[in-house]
């Protein structure tokens, strides 16, 4: 990599973009303010002295401008917001010192840069949050329905709640009074509704499945058990590129389950999981990994979907099924909370979920 001549912060908003210019040689500074479009921030420092690094802060105005400059043969740096170093003391904070910041630090090479994703990538992980947005927003909105008949005195008895079972004997539940039986019938056309915004996501995601460029991995990811194809597309959404990954321990902390650590002199304290990275993915290895309380078993699902994957790929499931249970067995021996051994169990099936999707 070519040293940089011109290094260039932006602090980037949806209406306006401040720039410092920082001169490598000179050490000169110089700012300067302009429009929020991304073209025109693009042109702007394709026009400086070359070669020019651009960094920014990674937000919600979106990767437009780092493909922009990318075009247009700069390199750019999409920083990670939260391991950008700020001083303590420091008190005041405009878009010029921001911007000034970026710089320098770019300079001295302290910004950790994100992955910037393609545009069909990112508009395939829109939809998948698009799917999860609308999952959260039903799973409240079941609470809030079930809270209102636990305050009448009224409870579901027959089997599982949320079974077609379930929704026949909600049709035919009764409120005494006006004002509580419209909250219930609210309720219930708004978990309709959020359940028929779901399924069509759902069918969506699988639909464009086939030509996306995470089939293969899907592939793979589906040969573990607790992991089918929507919880597979939402990791691969989430994460993208696996093998930018050296090693499965790089990806746990990415999404956040391995433990916080406070060290210093003798002692050694370790407190619990970062929760850095996506939540989404992490709750998805969590999910997957509750699976793993059984025995190791291969059942018609799970058989289905390795069928036709590689033998090295359907070998890591295999070792997956067997050390996840262990890592139950053994933590429940310890009279461990089962939530827990849920986050320590899903830190290792990221780890399996790495050398799955390694597998040529």
């Amino acid at each position: 990599m070519a040293k940089a001549r011109t290094l260039v912060g932006l602090d980037v908003h949806a209406t306006k973009i401040v720039a410092a210019v920082l001169d490598a040689e000179t050490g000169q500074l110089q700012t300067f303010t302009m429009g929020g479009e991304s073209v025109q921030a693009a042109g702007f420092c394709a026009g400086l002295a070359r070669p020019v690094r651009v960094a920014y802060e990674a937000g919600p105005t979106g990767y437009g401008l780092a493909r922009e400059l990318v075009k247009r043969r700069v390199e750019c740096v999409v920083a990670a917001p939260s391991k950008i170093p700020r001083a303590a003391g420091d008190r005041v904070k405009t878009d010029r010192r921001d911007a000034e910041l970026l710089a320098r630090l770019l300079m001295a090479g302290k910004l950790h840069p994100v992955r910037v994703p393609g545009d069909e990538e990112e508009a395939l992980r829109d939809l998948v949050r698009a799917r999860e947005a609308v999952r959260v927003d039903l799973m409240r909105c079941r609470h809030r329905l079930s809270k209102l008949l636990l305050r009448h005195g009224i409870r579901f008895e027959d089997g599982a709640a949320w079974t077609q079972r379930h929704r026949d004997w909600l049709v035919k539940v009764t409120l005494p009074w006006p004002a509580a039986q419209a909250t219930l019938l609210d309720c219930r056309g708004a978990i309709d509704a959020l359940s028929h915004r779901r399924d069509a996501l759902e069918r969506e995601i699988v639909g464009m499945l086939p030509t996306s460029p995470w089939t293969m991995q899907v592939g793979r990811l589906r040969c573990l058990r607790g992991i089918d194809t929507l919880t597979a597309v939402g990791l691969c959404a989430e994460i993208g590129d696996f093998e930018r990954f050296a090693r499965a321990e790089q990806l746990m902390s990415y999404v956040g389950l391995v433990p916080s650590e406070n060290t210093t002199g003798q002692q050694r304290r370790l407190g619990s999981i970062t929760k850095t990275g996506s939540a989404h993915a992490r709750r998805l290895l969590v999910e997957a990994a509750w699976h793993y309380r059984a025995r190791p078993n291969l059942g018609r699902g799970l058989t289905d979907r390795q069928d036709g994957q590689p033998p090295e790929a359907i070998a890591v499931a295999w070792s997956a099924q067997r050390r996840l249970h262990r890592t139950w067995t053994r933590l429940e021996a310890r009279a461990k909370r089962r939530t827990i051994i849920a986050v320590a169990a899903a830190r290792e099936l990221s780890g399996f979920c790495w050398a799955i999707t390694q597998i040529e």
